[in-house]
């Protein structure tokens, strides 16, 4: 498949259970664990996806998401929110910030890879 995907989680717990479910369908993954790694990984990798919880250490997915969406280079890579955050209002927000998903916790891994590949058809 050759594909690669960021995660960006603080949770050890939810990290393990998406990086699995990801490498099970072949999938490469990058981690970051805040919103400082996730940008400066991005930058590195250039990743075809990104999986960005919305509350992190330093800078949250919002701030994250804004940024590399604001970016050239950074601009169409997909960004999917994935938040216990479960109000429309937060929905809503992640998708002004301009992500192209939100996934809201908790979550099955079957819905996470559904989505994924949703986005990268």
């Amino acid at each position: 498949m050759d594909k690669r995907i960021l995660l960006v989680e603080d949770s050890p717990a939810y990290l393990l259970l998406m990086q699995n479910a990801l490498e099970g369908k072949g999938y490469t993954i990058l981690t970051a664990a805040d919103g400082e790694q996730a940008i400066e990984q991005a930058h590195l990798h250039t990743p075809d996806l990104i999986l960005l919880d919305v509350v992190l250490p330093k800078k949250n997915g919002y701030q994250v998401c804004r940024q590399l969406k604001t970016e050239a280079a950074m601009k169409a890579i997909p960004i999917i929110m994935v938040s216990s955050k479960t109000q429309d209002f937060d929905r809503y927000w992640g998708m002004k910030q301009g992500a192209d998903g939100y996934i809201t916790k908790p979550f099955a891994p079957e819905q996470l890879v559904a989505e994924i590949e949703l986005r990268l058809q």
